[in-house]
């Protein structure tokens, strides 16, 4: 019994049964989503390998690289609170897909929902700000996962 926990415990993620697997994956990316809303630019961009490339349109160039990470977030959190608004982003449809290479190729939808902060007449409304696709490389490191990369597309905009 004690042969099988340590094997178990050094089998990497991406040989996990798929159910295990995809169940995995989800849990990073509410971890994940967490983070980037609630603001913390360092433990979401820590999520990211070394060499990451996040390209987004709302960015004027793709992002390489944690530094560049932790800055784009910090903008955006500096620029939603000059408009007084708050962003949760909901993944779903999350389709993941085990490459030769021992990474995922994750495919979901993410909704970025955005509410108006304090009262008047503004105060407490809520809507879809966008619909996008995004995808991702992801890499093991140890227990978890890593972006390698990520692509977003907007609905809008395709």
């Amino acid at each position: 019994m004690r042969i099988q926990k340590e094997i178990t415990r050094l089998q990497s993620l991406i040989d996990l049964p798929f159910g295990e697997l995809h169940a995995r994956v989800e849990g990073f990316y509410a971890r994940h989503m967490q983070l980037l809303d609630s603001g913390r630019a360092e433990e979401w961009a820590a999520q990211f390998t070394e060499d990451a490339v996040f390209d987004v349109p709302t960015l004027p160039k793709p992002a390489r690289g944690r530094e560049d990470l932790i800055a784009s977030v910090r903008e955006g959190r500096r620029k939603l609170a000059e408009s007084g608004q708050r962003h949760r982003h909901w993944q779903g449809v999350i389709d993941v897909q085990p490459r030769n290479d021992r990474t995922l190729w994750v495919r979901a939808y993410t909704q970025v929902l955005a509410s108006t902060v304090g009262e008047g007449p503004e105060g407490g409304r809520t809507w879809i700000h966008r619909i996008c696709v995004c995808e991702d490389v992801l890499v093991v490191e140890g227990e978890t996962f890593l972006v390698r990369s990520r692509k977003v597309t907007r609905d809008d905009l395709a």
